[in-house]
């Protein structure tokens, strides 16, 4: 049996946003930009997150309202994330791609309301299992089972494509998943029409806090240093950055974005054909908008700050929770009923 090709060009490009990313990007542009979303699999709710101010968990019934207004003003791209209440967490994650999955279900109504917004979504196994991890735990030792770990995290990731995701990105860090996932969508022809976006050098950061809130994905023990990236270690940054351009990964991202400029460099330097994307993640969210609420720094000057700082290191794609405030300023600061913080310095 001849290998399966992972390494192609057209799952890069099928999409007009997709294209404009292959453009390198200097500075600012809301084209550039991707808007977090968290789904829920409650119905006719909004839910303030705490943590993260001027943010929320939608139900799949108040999505589309909720994006609307955010789409009209040009938002071009959100990363899905499920989040889950009601239906059960196991072992294997099995809610993750079953059909009552909020995030199965979000996919097809957001694509007909916003025919050209580009729908990526997060693929981990946190949020669905029942111990936290972002793999499957081997039954004896407790420590990931990397291989039915990748197994699964290919079989959502062909849920969320079916579905009529652009963009599957996983954040697992399991060794060996982006060859999974593309072989998973080689296998079933969607390998022109499924873009990966590899969350290649991600670190087992302080900054998730806010996120694991929002997610209801922290684990149940330990932690998951086990897997993601410590943060002194720029040389096995490289070498996941490396893996994932072998493995065939369409875009490269790193995690989190402030603290790791140096890695958003160095994966520019060394990898100048990819697209780079930088996710500024939930702490440095907060972390930005506290600052501002204690009046230790604006607001605005300071979000626009950090985006042209990981312009300026190499990314061409941020992923930010500021992105409804970078659209509508007016409207954010009803959300976060914080006046005080819009200042014309």
């Amino acid at each position: 049996m001849e290998p399966i090709q992972t390494e192609g060009l057209h799952s890069g490009m099928f999409h007009p946003v997709l294209r404009k990313w292959q453009t390198r990007c200097a500075s600012v542009d809301l084209d550039n930009l991707i808007y977090p979303v968290f789904v829920n699999d409650l119905e006719a709710t909004v839910e303030p997150i705490a943590s993260l101010p001027g943010q929320s968990r939608f139900s799949v019934d108040k999505v589309v309202q909720c994006l609307t207004p955010l789409v009209s003003r040009g938002l071009k791209s959100i990363l899905l994330f499920g989040v889950i209440s009601r239906l059960t967490k196991d072992e294997t994650g099995s809610s993750a791609d079953c059909d009552a999955n909020p995030v199965v279900k979000a996919i097809p109504l957001i694509a007909r309301a916003f025919p050209q917004l580009l729908i990526c979504v997060d693929v981990c196994l946190c949020p669905y299992t029942n111990h936290g991890h972002c793999g499957i735990l081997d039954n004896g030792t407790k420590s990931l089972d990397n291989s039915a770990s990748i197994h699964r995290l290919a079989e959502i990731s062909l849920r969320y494509a079916r579905a009529g995701a652009h963009v599957i990105a996983p954040s697992d860090m399991m060794d060996g998943r982006i060859s999974a996932i593309k072989q998973m969508l080689v296998r079933h022809k969607l390998q022109s029409r499924v873009c990966v976006m590899s969350y290649s050098a991600k670190f087992a950061s302080s900054f998730y806090g806010p996120f694991r809130d929002a997610a209801k994905s922290a684990p149940n023990f330990g932690d998951r240093k086990a897997y993601q990236l410590p943060p002194p270690s720029a040389g096995l940054a490289a070498r996941a950055l490396a893996r994932d351009v072998a493995e065939g990964a369409d875009i490269l991202m790193v995690k989190p974005g402030l603290p790791y400029l140096d890695i958003v460099a160095r994966a520019r330097a060394n990898h100048p054909d990819h697209p780079v994307a930088v996710y500024q993640v939930s702490g440095e969210y907060a972390m930005i908008f506290h600052a501002a609420k204690a009046g230790a720094l604006d607001l605005r000057s300071g979000i626009v700050e950090s985006l042209q700082a990981f312009h300026r290191a190499g990314a061409d794609i941020v992923i930010s929770y500021f992105v409804p405030y970078l659209l509508d300023p007016e409207a954010f600061q009803a959300a976060t009923q914080e006046s005080y913080l819009f200042t014309d310095n």
